[in-house]
């Protein structure tokens, strides 16, 4: 009997080390973008794309957006109005509804999507371990009204809408699902999978350059043809960011975003078109970015540190955040004005004093006040700048106070009084009369005006740091006794969301009521009702983290959202 049984487990473990080895040695499976057709625009992969919408349909978030003004405003936008169309016309061609439930009906875990013509929306979709559900589904079950091609050895299903000219097509093998809104695309796709003719997106010079030097796929990974994308006229667009002109440096981008329990992190790398010139200097903004971040306090609401800003940089940001806060130029309307009707009251006396002719006037300095503070920066290069701002509630709870506080770290000492001189000049023709209040004096190692505007100064050789609130420049303060413990960076910044999300909504509401004007349209606030709901969907994005770091032929970002729960 032990002779059997011993007998058994020699068996048993030859036979387990015999299947480790086939395993090993058997090759791992394709990526799926060798199937896919040179030539796209994006490609997106998803490493389990089944999990990924299992989570987002079980998730809170999904639950309360789909409840939030914002998810009411973008139901009604333009761009999902045009993808609506596009999905409507997809579903003539098909037969079928394009909906959710024939996403998951054709996903499996290791999914692509490739993005061919962004007006027309033309695309593949690829998926492997989906046939088992594929079988059953509704577009399967109406392929008899498809014409039957084949590409590659195998069958496809293709169908063309007359009316909208939208063509489908489909296949099924026994490892992968296809989808295309092309003949072409099915057919290419097929026949890289057969090992036949054809060129995959992987021999793209774009897409060699971008995969080559980044790591280990994320959870999602998104790679773009930036030199077909940028110049297009739906990305100018529906790109929000609005920065056409800084994105056409760019040949190529891919990202890279990774899931866990506690934070999603995101790795960008944007190739650039031709390489940028490093002078010897370079290596020191990078490094002052890294030494300003210890300034920043812990418990502030927002942080942005930036390296060699130029000197009207660094002016246009002590003007705006501190000196002579002010809204930038207003957006222009495109719808027509609303109508204001009030008591009957059509006007005043008073009235006929009002200049019609030209806009109100808005203090933003003049030549001659800022001619000391254009001095003093042109003279002593900004390696790196900091601004940092939160925001709290008056005694009474009732108004949102913001404050504010830059730093700069120049190259080389500031002239205290120089600095002094030059603050004073720049606000003294809309703040003062006669120069009272304008007098600096000392508090609490460092200096502040006489008058009730409690602006601050500090000078700490190389270091400037100015501030409209006493408690702000002190913990600024403070953080020149702190370690840092920041890698050198072109760019670093942080806002806390679970900090600030309460008082930029009470603050929306009080800017909005302030206006008396009505939403565009009628509908909803953009700020106050929009963006605020959009806040509550994600209120459990405790934090949001940005890092960019610069090189000659590339730009590297890093993007971490930490999760309350």
């Amino acid at each position: 009997m032990k002779r059997v049984l011993f007998l058994a487990a020699l068996c048993a473990a030859i036979l387990g080390v015999s299947w480790g080895a086939y395993r090993a040695a058997s090759p791992p499976e394709p990526e799926l973008s060798r199937f896919v057709p040179s030539g796209a625009l994006l490609y997106l992969q998803a490493r389990d794309f089944s999990s990924v919408l299992s989570d987002w349909d079980k998730s809170g978030e999904k639950k309360t957006w789909i409840k939030t003004r914002n998810h009411d405003e973008f139901s009604n936008s333009r761009l999902l109005l045009r993808l609506k169309d596009a999905g409507t016309e997809f579903s003539k061609a098909a037969g079928v509804p394009a909906d959710a439930s024939l996403l998951q009906q054709i996903t499996g875990k290791q999914t692509a999507f490739a993005l061919y013509d962004i007006g027309k929306l033309q695309f593949l979709y690829v998926t492997r371990g989906g046939s088992s559900d594929f079988s059953g589904s509704a577009l399967w079950q109406t392929r008899a009204k498809f014409e039957t091609r084949t590409a590659g050895g195998m069958n496809f299903y293709y169908r063309k809408d007359p009316e909208s000219e939208r063509e489908v097509a489909f296949a099924e093998t026994s490892d992968y699902v296809l989808l295309a809104t092309r003949e072409e695309l099915m057919a290419g796709a097929l026949e890289l999978i057969a090992q036949g003719k054809g060129h995959s997106i992987e021999e793209d010079a774009w897409w060699q350059r971008a995969v080559s030097a980044s790591g280990t796929p994320g959870d999602l990974r998104m790679v773009l043809n930036l030199e077909k994308i940028v110049p297009s006229p739906y990305f100018r667009s529906y790109w929000v960011p609005q920065n056409v002109t800084d994105m056409k440096q760019y040949t190529c981008a891919i990202s890279d975003l990774t899931r866990t329990g506690g934070e999603y992190r995101e790795e960008r790398l944007l190739f650039r078109k031709t390489q940028a010139t490093l002078g010897a200097e370079a290596g020191k903004g990078p490094s002052g970015v890294a030494d300003l971040l210890r300034l920043a306090p812990e418990d502030t609401g927002l942080y942005e540190a930036k390296a060699d800003p130029a000197p009207e940089q660094s002016i246009g940001l002590l003007e705006t955040k501190i000196l002579a806060p002010h809204l930038g130029p207003a957006a222009p309307e495109k719808i027509a004005p609303q109508v204001q009707l009030g008591n009957g009251e059509i006007g005043g006396a008073s009235d006929l004093e009002s200049r019609i002719d030209q806009p109100p006037a808005q203090y933003t300095g003049t030549a001659n006040n800022r001619a000391t503070l254009q001095d003093l920066f042109s003279k002593n290069h900004v390696l790196a700048q900091l601004q940092v701002q939160g925001t709290d509630r008056d005694p009474a709870g009732v108004f949102v106070r913001i404050h504010s506080g830059v730093a700069f770290l120049g190259e080389s000492e500031w002239d205290e009084r120089k600095v002094q001189a030059a603050l004073a000049d720049f606000v003294s023709p809309a703040f003062s009369t006669e120069q009272l209040g304008l007098v600096w004096k000392n508090s609490s190692g460092h200096s502040v005006l006489d008058g009730l505007w409690p602006l601050g100064v500090a000078v700490r050789g190389k270091y400037l740091i100015v501030s409209d609130d006493p408690a702000l420049l002190g913990a600024m303060l403070a953080g020149l006794n702190k370690n840092s413990d920041a890698a050198p960076s072109a760019f670093s910044a942080t806002f806390h969301h679970g900090r600030e999300r309460a008082n930029f909504v009470a603050l929306t509401k009080q800017l909005d009521r302030e206006t008396g004007q009505p939403a565009n349209g009628g509908g909803t606030e953009f700020f106050s009702g929009n963006i605020a709901s959009l806040s509550f969907a994600l209120k459990d994005v405790a934090s949001e983290k940005i890092t960019v770091r610069d090189s000659a032929d590339r730009q590297t970002q890093t993007v971490v959202y930490a999760w309350a729960r």
